[in-house]
């Protein structure tokens, strides 16, 4: 099964873009992927081609319009997961990545000016995606974000497959450091413990450096990671009492 990107934009000509080099180009050159793009535009009904219209209400900007969206959409949608890019979305997971590397692929709509009109989320299954808190001017960039997430997890696209695992985000921390040769870089040295060849003590190290790094740098990801070890055990301990009785 191949994973089968679809792309609805108005701007086709951004794809592949950075997608068509490095470890995705060459997957997408080995078909290991497949990547097509649909324009938005070719759906729009008058002469002039129009997507989008003055916000309902007042207010600066325009809106993408929820009839030219919707038969943007039903030309492509099978069964795959409909995705649209928009700062009011869900914020974009490792855990969802994977998932949707797993999959078939995904249908990923761009957005662009004030947004969606919200009745296209009322009338289709679409998942509305955020990849940060952040505004950009248009979808594309996000879902060039979301498929280079999703195509390096494939099978074959990673030279090692422990590369997709021990990274960030994989355990719900942050990666530990990294340190290569040379083994003093003004007056910096490598870790000892990294060259002592002693398989357990590195990975105590990379644990705690990991654990360490994301207290500092990502208290966010820390406090759920610690929310989640101990609901564990105090869920299965609530199990284990309602059994009892």
């Amino acid at each position: 099964m191949t994973f089968a990107a679809t792309v609805l934009t108005l701007y086709p000509e951004m794809f592949p873009g950075p997608l068509g080099v490095s470890l995705a180009g060459r997957a997408l050159r080995e078909e290991r992927w497949s990547l097509d793009t649909v324009q938005i535009r070719d759906f729009a009904t008058d002469k002039h081609r129009s997507v989008d219209d003055t916000p309902a209400g007042g207010g600066a900007g325009m809106v993408l319009r929820a009839d030219v969206l919707a038969a943007a959409l039903d030309s492509v949608t099978d069964g795959r997961p409909v995705l649209a890019m928009t700062p009011r979305g869900k914020a974009l997971t490792q855990e969802r990545v994977r998932q949707l590397a797993d999959g078939p692929g995904a249908i990923i709509l761009c957005g662009r000016f004030e947004g969606f009109d919200e009745r296209l989320f009322e009338a289709r299954d679409i998942e509305p995606v955020a990849i940060g808190d952040y505004v950009l001017s248009g979808g594309e960039m996000g879902a060039l974000v979301l498929l280079d997430a999703c195509v390096r997890l494939l099978p074959g696209v990673m030279g090692a497959a422990s590369s997709g695992i021990e990274e960030s985000f994989e355990s719900g921390l942050l990666e530990y450091p990294q340190y290569t040769r040379p083994y003093e870089w003004e007056g910096r040295v490598i870790p000892e413990v990294l060259r002592s060849g002693d398989h357990a003590r590195i990975a105590a190290w990379r644990k705690a450096r990991s654990e360490s790094d994301t207290r500092l740098w990502r208290p966010d990801l820390w406090e759920r990671h610690v929310d989640a070890r101990v609901q564990s055990p105090s869920g299965a301990h609530k199990q284990d009492e309602g059994q009892k009785k």
